[in-house]
């Protein structure tokens, strides 16, 4: 009966005639050992499993090598790889579905050298992978984020003449797609001879990841063209898409579609609640996010970092207190977000008492990131000394590229240049791999006009074989997204936002403004500085969509960098003198700019 009703599919049955014969004092076999524990395997009932495992072994099937194959499916589904290494090892016969589960078991927990480990001890062994043992090295090399090992494997694929099926071809998509390698991800996915949901939506949420918001959304719309229904991976992506360059009118749409074709649960209304607030409209966000009577703790974090890069730390801190009073349990993350939250708000106190209460009462132990959130708080209000205090007192040593960056960006923006020159050596030294970081300490060094030190930084970034990512800037219009990058003259409307923008610098000027030439960093004539930052990229964005709305209408821009002190200067002007808002959201937190205010009260 066990053997039948395990060929039949049906786990419930065969572990219930498995009861059946313990109770009645028949003493099952090696088979209907293997079953039992494999149906155990299949509910994901593992406690029973492991019951039924020391059971075997008192029957004397230790060593029993089926017995030890259904064990070590039952310990790898349920991620204790550690336990299935030791039943693996201690086997005397090991056939491919036990290499197998090992590789995948491994690969399934996130142990990516463990699960290549296994697999080329396999090779030693003299077996032979096949399709489950090659999606389960896949996914390994995937997570390990290493080039040369993807293509080896997928060299090892095509060497082999392995049958490639559509998983397997989408694996290979998502593996390149995940480690950026974009081209090769969209080359296999161009020669899939068959594609399925799974296989569109790897490519468009690789498209997304990597910040590639337009070819994103493009896929996802011929994706449909074709006849495929986006499933929810594929929208989650592309609502990512929308948040990354503030297309709210597709973002709407997709939330819409999400409405009409899918279950608005946890996975998609949190990708809904961020996109709404990444695209400026936080209002929509939070309504959302109150029609949701269940919440879990990652849509609670949504809604405190949502407040916070809006620069509403007191409304951050509120829904933190709201979440308390319902019993969710605050994760790392939580902190983390409403730390940056208090930070942009200025809320130094009330960041410090947080930070020590996730400590003390939440009992979280603080990680690199909570304390470059710290820190940021601290040089944030130019408390930078502080901060190096905080640094020095930490038990461990002080690696985190985040925490040093953040004490340099407060110097920078402090003109604190003692300890700048400090925490930009200590940068350097730890070899960033991103050229934001680059860009910040020639920054801090032009600011404090050491031209030396600058090309010194730059030749480092060109060593590095690092490139200046170029600011640009983009403004939705009539439910279209414009581009733009800075001094940018290839836009048909060119000529006609020149005019506005020396209007506007002309009326700006008799309300008092004065061009800040220290935020141009480079060594060049005065009038060349003043020239280059009225035609930043943001300020072309403004002006275009200034010619193409109505009056009053409110203009979201956003800028993949920083907005510089003097662009963030002159907005103020421009949102006085045009009679609207103006929203702009950087790479750090967004600026509300009505009346010749910011939201941020200059503190940024």
């Amino acid at each position: 009966m066990i053997v039948a009703y395990s060929r039949m599919g049906f786990p419930n049955e065969v572990v219930g005639v498995y009861i059946e014969m313990i109770n009645e004092g028949i003493k099952p076999d090696s088979s209907s050992f293997t079953m039992a524990i494999k149906a155990c395997a299949s509910l994901c009932d593992f406690e029973m499993g492991e019951e039924i495992w020391h059971q075997a072994v008192g029957f004397g099937y230790k060593d029993d090598d089926f017995v030890g194959c259904s064990v070590l499916n039952l310990l790898s589904k349920g991620g204790r790889m550690v336990e299935a290494k030791a039943v693996f090892e201690g086997m005397k016969r090991k056939d491919l579905v036990c290499w197998t589960t090992m590789v995948t078991g491994f690969a399934r927990i996130g142990q990516g050298m463990e699960a290549v480990g296994v697999f080329r001890e396999m090779q030693e062994q003299g077996m032979v992978g096949d399709g489950i043992v090659m999606l389960g090295l896949i996914q390994a090399c995937t997570d390990i984020g290493d080039m040369k090992m993807c293509l080896s494997v997928h060299g090892h694929l095509i060497r082999r003449n392995l049958p490639m099926d559509v998983v397997i071809y989408t694996s290979l998509v998502d593996m390149y797609a995940k480690n950026g390698h974009l081209s090769l991800a969209y080359r296999i996915f161009c020669n899939m001879p068959q594609k399925n949901v799974v296989s569109w939506s790897a490519l468009v949420s690789g498209y997304a990841q990597n910040g590639l918001a337009g070819e994103a959304l493009e896929l996802l719309i011929e994706m449909q063209r074709v006849g495929c229904r986006p499933d929810l991976a594929s929208l989650v992506s592309a609502l990512l898409a929308c948040s990354h360059v503030g297309y709210l009118k597709m973002g709407r749409s997709i939330h819409a579609y999400i409405l009409r074709r899918q279950e608005f649960e946890h996975v998609s209304a949190t990708a809904v609640i961020d996109m709404y607030s990444k695209c400026g409209a936080l209002s929509y966000a939070r309504v959302l996010f109150d029609m949701i009577s269940c919440k879990d703790v990652i849509l609670w974090n949504t809604m405190i970092a949502s407040y916070g890069i809006h620069g509403h730390g007191e409304a951050a801190l509120s829904v933190f207190h709201e979440m308390i009073k319902t019993n969710s349990n605050p994760d790392d993350a939580t902190f983390a977000s409403l730390l940056s939250a208090l930070g942009h708000s200025g809320l130094v106190e009330q960041g410090q008492y947080w930070f020590n209460e996730m400590i003390k009462r939440f009992r979280i132990e603080p990680s690199e990131k909570h304390y470059a959130c710290v820190v940021d708080l601290l040089a944030r209000a130019g408390k930078v000394e502080e901060a190096l205090d905080l640094i020095n007192s930490m038990k461990e040593p002080v690696s985190g590229m985040s925490i040093w960056a953040a004490l340099l960006s407060g110097c920078h923006n402090h003109r604190k240049f003692s300890v700048g020159e400090l925490a930009a050596k200590r940068v350097l030294e730890l070899q960033p791999d991103d050229s934001g970081i680059y860009s910040l300490v020639a920054n801090f060094f032009a600011s404090a006009k050491k031209w030396k030190e600058v090309a010194e930084v730059r030749k480092a970034m060109r060593m590095a074989g690092m490139k200046k990512v170029p600011g640009y800037s983009m403004v939705e219009v009539k439910g279209q997204l414009h581009a733009f990058l800075m001094e940018d003259k290839s836009h048909y409307q060119y000529e006609h936002m020149v005019i506005i923008i020396e209007k506007l610098d002309s009326e700006m000027r008799a309300m008092g403004y004065t061009p800040k030439t220290e935020f141009v960093f480079h060594d060049l004539e005065e009038e060349v500085k003043v020239k280059m930052l009225s035609f930043h990229s943001e300020r072309l964005a403004i002006a275009f969509g200034l010619l193409n709305t109505e009056p009053g209408t409110k203009l979201v821009i956003t800028k993949n960098l920083r907005v510089c002190g003097d662009c963030h200067e002159a907005i103020k002007y421009i949102s006085k003198i045009v009679n609207r808002e103006i929203v702009v959201r950087d790479v750090k937190r967004f600026h509300h700019f009505k009346h010749g205010v910011c939201s941020c009260g200059d503190y940024w």
